[in-house]
Parts: structure tokens; C-alpha cells; sequence
């Protein structure tokens, strides 16, 4: 079988991570070319991949009839625009999260990608980690009955730089918007309602660029469940995420990722070791995954397990949870 060709549009982190992962565990797929603003690092990386083009521009790599899919790492305020021409061009499409930061540009991209009929995906990589795609196994089979609490913890280890709220959206819409696609993805349900408490406990910088970095976020679905999600950017002993279903017959619990499992027993103390700090660390798997699942669609082998739908719906419960905060009350969501 043929293998896809991809094209990278940014290859900062994330983009080279993909990038890396394409080339040594997804034997279907080539990263064919890259391209970035930023071309400092370009020719390094492709040298160390063995990428045959680098693009002056995303535009010259939607024009090339060899690239199948395109992914798109550039900075947010780029993918909408960046995706429908790529749909227009007739280019599968894998999406960094979020799509855009408003629901009318993302209902663009819906309509190009389903004129075009090609596949895409959106970044979403938490719903492949290996903890919380088996929560879902035992949610969805029924295990724990019907789902009556979710209880997600997610706090960062560090907190980004205050600028970067400007271009990110804020916490909500950067951040916390993974923990909105987790709830719904776990509780197979759409959030219905919204109440946020929110601060600045971190650095005082981040309220003062008009961004928070500390929350507690109630939720109702439309299954009838309700629940919690705990937000902090600095958690001074790692990455910490957790999760918890509970439901009508019984509870299933994600704690976090730690370099062992060890636990040191002795008449000082009992120890074991922290979560791991940094979020590549805890996701890597997640990503390769991620990029796999696309590269299956692609080739028709499966639908899309993350679409635009999945991008717009978290999207707007973002947008619910600002406007939440920024009135005192509780929010319904209209999708």
C-alpha cells in the first residue's frame, strides 16, 4: 500500500513532535515536507528526518499533488484560515486544538471540509491516553452503570508567560478546553450548563494580561450527570491529571503517570515517586496515537474519532466558561 504523504505547516514543538513520531512509528505515513514562519530550525530537522522538501510557505505546500494530509501545528490564530484552504485544495486535515478561537470561523472550516469530503481531525490527544481511553472502555460498557459524577483534576507544572494568553485565548480556551472534550468524551454527553469560580493565584502577571490561573468549573449534561473540573497552572510537584467516573454501580479512577510505581516503605516515611513533570512526557504515547488514528481514516479504514463537531462543541463550552466567569453566574449552551 501506498504510504500518505504529509506535509507539516509549524514545527515548533508540537509539530516536530508529530513529526518525529510519523517517522519512526507510523510506517503508513511520510512526513514528505515541513514549513514554518519561523525557518531557523527547518533544514536541522529535515536533515534529521530525512524530509525531502521544505516549503517557503504553507500555500506552496497545498499546491504540491503529492502531499495526501496536512497537519496543521501553526499558532492558533492560523488554522481556520490555514484549513479551509487546505480542504479547498482537497488536503486531509489534522487540526491542533483549538480550530479557532470563534465558533463562526470553525462553522467555515465545517463547511469547506464537508464540501471537500476529506478527513479531519482535531488535536484532542487526551482521549487516546492510555488511562483515560480505559475509562471509557468501562463507562461506555456499562461497568459502572449509569454516569452520575465526572471529576477531572488538571493542573500544569509550570504556567506559560502572561503574553501568551493574548494569542492562546486564556486558560479556558488553551487549556481547560482539553478538560471540556474529556469530560464529553467520557461522559459520551454534551455539557448543557456552566458556573465557573475562577482566579489569579500564580502569577500576578496573568491577571493582569486578563487571564486566570486557577479554577473550579461546575457542569451539567444532558444525560442528566453532573461535574467538577479543578484547574491550577503551577502544581509544584508535577503534571497532574486525574480523573474519576462515578456512576450507579460503582466508580472508575486515572491516577497520574509517575516514573515507578515504586513505593519506599520505611520507619521515616512512605514515599514513591512525583507525576512526571512535563506534559510531552505524560502524553507521548497519546500523540503517536493520535496522528495513527488520522493516518487510518485517511486511508478509509476508520472514521474520524475526533472531528470538527468535537473542535466546535469544546469550543463553545470555552466560550461559556468565560462568559460564566465574567458575569458570577452559571451559563446554558446552546449548540
Amino acid at each position: 500500500m501506498k504510504k500518505i504523504n504529509v506535509g507539516i505547516i509549524g514545527v515548533g514543538r508540537i509539530g516536530s513532535l508529530h513529526a518525529r513520531s510519523i517517522t519512526h512509528h507510523i510506517p503508513s505515513a511520510k512526513v514528505l515536507g515541513i514549513t514554518d514562519i519561523n525557518t531557523a530550525n527547518l533544514k536541522s530537522l529535515a536533515d534529521e528526518l530525512s524530509i525531502e522538501k521544505i516549503y517557503s510557505g504553507f500555500e506552496e505546500m497545498l499546491d504540491d499533488p503529492e502531499i495526501d494530509a496536512v497537519l496543521i501545528c501553526s499558532s492558533t490564530d492560523t488554522h481556520a484560515d490555514i484549513a479551509v484552504k487546505a480542504a479547498q485544495k482537497g488536503k486531509h486535515i489534522f487540526c491542533e486544538k483549538p480550530v479557532d478561537l470563534t465558533p463562526e470561523k470553525v462553522l467555515k472550516v465545517k463547511e469547506a471540509v464537508e464540501k471537500a469530503g476529506v478527513v479531519f481531525q482535531v488535536g484532542f490527544n487526551r482521549r487516546f491516553d492510555h488511562n483515560f481511553s480505559k475509562i471509557k472502555e468501562f463507562v461506555a460498557s456499562g461497568k459502572i452503570g449509569e454516569t452520575h459524577i465526572v471529576k477531572i483534576t488538571s493542573r500544569d507544572p509550570a504556567p506559560p508567560p502572561a503574553q501568551y494568553s493574548a494569542v492562546s485565548g486564556g486558560m479556558f480556551l488553551d487549556m481547560t478546553i482539553h478538560d471540556f472534550d474529556m469530560a464529553r468524551f467520557l461522559t459520551g454527553s454534551e455539557i448543557v450548563e456552566i458556573f465557573v469560580n475562577a482566579t489569579c493565584l500564580v502569577d500576578p502577571e496573568i491577571g493582569d494580561a486578563g487571564d486566570v490561573d486557577t479554577a473550579v468549573i461546575s457542569l451539567k449534561f444532558a444525560n442528566g450527570a453532573i461535574g467538577v473540573i479543578d484547574n491550577s497552572r503551577k502544581a509544584v510537584y508535577g503534571y497532574d491529571q486525574r480523573v474519576e467516573v462515578f456512576g450507579s454501580k460503582g466508580s472508575v479512577v486515572a491516577d497520574n503517570d509517575k516514573p515507578t510505581n515504586v513505593t519506599l516503605w520505611s520507619e521515616e516515611n512512605i514515599s514513591g515517586d512525583k507525576p512526571l513533570y512535563f506534559f510531552l512526557e505524560r502524553y507521548m504515547q497519546s500523540f503517536t496515537d493520535e496522528v495513527a488514528a488520522f493516518i487510518k481514516s485517511v486511508e478509509g479504514q476508520s472514521l474520524t474519532p475526533v472531528g470538527i463537531k468535537d473542535g466546535l462543541n469544546s469550543l463553545l463550552v470555552a466560550l461559556a466558561a468565560k462568559e460564566s466567569l465574567s458575569q458570577g453566574k452559571p451559563i446554558k449552551i446552546n449548540y
